[in-house]
């Protein structure tokens, strides 16, 4: 869950946008994906060719691939994205739960300890955390709003 929050950070501070645009949360142990921490944990309902279909079930706190996933296969990723992806795992993917989630506590000046719930983390808070002005902050977080109010938009018909 770490190597994926910390891989949508590097991309909002490398090119403004979230990799995911998943919801992102404070949690007691760091930051997290909202939606994506429901999948993990079996909160979400499968449908065909989702989730399910491509991530083996959680064990020991660990998820997994289900099958051999070739860079064609990611073509919903762009080679930037694929860049970041592998830079984090390089960086980050050595480290245990406990030294991920430490770290993320140190360094991730936009997570806020919940006291034991959970609490949003706004993406303008995440683009100054990774160097943003707040005025350019600003403007990020209003294109990522319109766009995912256009995804609704879309989505609905």
């Amino acid at each position: 869950m770490k190597l994926l929050y910390l891989a949508d950070r590097e991309s909002m501070r490398e090119t403004g946008y979230p990799m995911s645009w998943d919801r992102l949360v404070s949690m007691p142990h760091g930051p997290v994906l909202s939606t994506t921490l429901n999948l993990i944990n079996g909160y979400v309902e499968p449908s065909p060719g989702g989730w399910e279909d491509w991530v083996a079930d959680k064990e020991d706190h660990q998820v997994s691939l289900r099958r051999e996933v070739t860079t064609d296969d990611l073509d919903e990723l762009s080679p930037v994205e694929i860049d970041i992806l592998g830079r984090v795992w390089q960086r980050f993917g050595e480290m245990g739960a406990w030294e991920i989630r430490n770290w993320t506590h140190d360094h991730c000046a936009e997570w806020e300890d919940p006291n034991g719930s959970s609490r949003v983390i706004p993406y303008e808070k995440l683009a100054m955390a990774v160097g943003y002005d707040e005025k350019v902050a600003h403007e990020i977080a209003a294109d990522i709003r319109e766009q995912e109010r256009l995804d609704q938009l879309f989505a609905t018909r």
